[in-house]
């Protein structure tokens, strides 16, 4: 079970690194299209810098790639804690809930964003992350080593 456990991790991991690229291909050609080369950025320039410079629509992207880099360092532990631990077929099915929302989250974050809407898709994967999460927790709080070494 400890692979079926960790391939939604796998998953989000790869998911992420769309996400970047998606960014960057969006991002580069819209300052390009302002006449900001990438190559001249002012030292110590940061992509928050391009807030309101460029279309809110091609930030949206790297608002979506921020939020990959956030709740999802939650979710990360919680799987290798239970795939460690011994996952049950409902601590898969958790984590690929929380995976496939995490995605129709970003693909509609980086296209319409509506926040209401977005915010029902981020909640619904919230309550999956906490129930994997509180189970993570209850398998390392109650684990009892006597019954693998008999």
């Amino acid at each position: 079970m400890q692979a079926q456990m960790l391939a939604p991790a796998a998953v989000l991991v790869v998911w992420s690194l769309i996400m970047l690229y998606w960014m960057a291909f969006t991002r580069f050609p819209a300052m390009s299209k302002l006449g900001r080369d990438v190559g001249k950025a002012k030292p110590g320039g940061r992509g928050q810098d391009l807030e309101g410079v460029i279309p809110d629509k091609v930030n949206w992207k790297a608002h979506n790639y921020a939020h990959l880099m956030e709740q999802p360092t939650i979710f990360y532990p919680a799987v290798v804690i239970l795939a460690i631990m011994g996952a049950g077929a409902i601590d898969v099915v958790l984590a690929w809930i929380y995976v496939v929302l995490r995605i129709i989250h970003s693909v509609y974050q980086a296209t319409v964003n509506v926040v209401k809407v977005r915010f029902l898709i981020f909640l619904l994967s919230t309550l999956a992350l906490t129930v994997l999460a509180v189970r993570a927790m209850l398998a390392t709080l109650f684990h009892d080593p006597s019954i693998v070494t008999g």
